[in-house]
């Protein structure tokens, strides 16, 4: 029903309420014309009394039709810092968050609705139309934590006051979504996503299964990534150095074909950029320890207060009611035989034979090994110490370890570990 001053004239209520006062007319009477409740009648009825010469249906808005001039200005800086993260081609960022810049004005003691933003940023020229939303997959195929983890890494430049791009790399259960691991790396290589296993390996336990895609880094595709004219070797008829850690931990390895069989940690990922990115250039960060710390909080809010869109539950919340309830696949650590040490399970294999002066080489090195019949194979184990710049080298033959050393890893200037 319409309000009750588009209805009726100031000078008819009045006619009515004067005509309640002096008793001609009883209050249900009045209501029904109207078409008001009995606590509207007594409002109105107390504001008649009140000066019944001043009485009006006028509506007073309660606040002013106009954003005052220092609100516009900050919406429109703000649209504008937008505008520079999304067309910068080297920032992972293609599309304006509205909502985010809601927050930032919240947080500067500014409430503006998401409408006048929007509608700021079309004037402003500051305004890209959704683009039709492609189908897919936001079933849980999983049943349990444990029985599928989604892995990827991303590689950009997450700050525009940063000069070099980090790669971040993520682990989400398919189950809970939630993240269980997350860090970012100067660069992208083996060693990063063997050190992210091991992260996980040690905080949840062994996982049934990853999903990865087909990365070099995670498996050999025939004709991809063989130099020789003549394929001897057919796809994944050799192992990688992360999928012998994974074989060697007894973890199934699936992959995806293509990057939309990916979307579940995709969208985790487009998420973080997001937040990450346009925190980065509000606060001026510069360095990858200062994002970390950027990382961190947002991680927090995805994993510990923010309801996931597809199973409807905080994911650390539902992650710890599986684990309570013994729906997990997640396996204790228990080292292979004949290893007694986590170093020869997350590490870099490589094997050599011993010449005839019991030495062998590796990148260019001469190695002394003792204890070892000449010409006989021994495997290598190489554990990067990336904070130490070390590396330490673990010789094994006939199920023990023969030998170790350590070098500086400026030892090895070409290789990217």
């Amino acid at each position: 029903m319409e309000q009750i001053h588009r209805r009726f004239t100031t000078e008819q209520v009045g006619f009515l309420l004067k005509g309640y006062c002096q008793g001609m007319m009883n209050r249900s009477s009045v209501e029904e014309i109207l078409g008001i409740s009995k606590t509207r009648f007594f409002a109105l009825l107390r504001q008649y009394r009140q000066d019944p010469a001043k009485f009006s249906l006028a509506y007073e808005r309660k606040t002013a039709t106009r954003l005052p001039t220092a609100v516009e200005e900050l919406i429109e800086a703000e649209l504008a810092l937008e505008k520079g993260l999304v067309e910068d081609p080297s920032l992972p960022i293609s599309s304006y968050n509205y909502s985010a810049i809601r927050d930032r004005l919240i947080k500067q003691r500014v409430a503006v609705s998401l409408p006048t933003i929007i509608d700021r940023a079309k004037d402003l020229g500051c305004y890209q139309p959704h683009p039709k939303k492609k189908a897919h997959d936001r079933e849980v195929v999983t049943a349990v934590i444990g029985a599928l983890i989604q892995h990827d890494a991303s590689h950009h430049r997450w700050s525009p006051y940063a000069k070099e791009k980090w790669a971040l790399v993520t682990s989400l259960d398919d189950f809970s979504r939630k993240i269980l691991f997350a860090d970012f790396f100067e660069q992208e290589t083996t060693w990063a996503h063997i050190k992210a296993a091991e992260a996980l390996v040690h905080s949840y336990g062994i996982p049934l299964r990853y999903y990865v895609d087909s990365l070099r880094v995670f498996r050999f595709v025939q004709g991809r990534d063989s130099v020789w004219r003549k394929h001897i070797l057919q796809t994944d008829e050799t192992d990688p150095q992360w999928r012998q850690v994974m074989r060697t931990l007894g973890v199934d390895v699936t992959y995806a074909l293509s990057p939309q069989a990916k979307g579940k940690v995709e969208r985790p990922y487009r998420w973080l950029q997001d937040r990450i990115v346009r925190t980065c250039a509000i606060e001026k960060l510069s360095t990858i320890k200062e994002v970390r710390a950027v990382l961190k909080e947002e991680l927090d809010r995805y994993n510990n207060h923010q309801v996931h869109s597809t199973t409807g539950e905080i994911p650390s919340i539902r992650f710890e009611k599986a684990r309570k309830e013994g729906n997990s696949l997640f396996r204790p650590l228990a080292l292979p035989k004949p290893y007694t040490s986590a170093k020869d399970v997350f590490c870099l294999r490589e094997k050599r034979t011993v010449n005839g002066y019991r030495k062998l080489s590796l990148f260019n090195h001469e190695i002394v090994v003792p204890n070892v019949p000449l010409r006989e194979e021994v495997e290598m184990h190489l554990v990067p110490d990336i904070d130490r710049h070390a590396i330490e080298l673990r010789i094994w033959w006939n199920n023990h370890m023969v030998h170790t050393v350590t070098y500086p890893l400026k030892d090895f200037p070409g290789v990217h570990f």
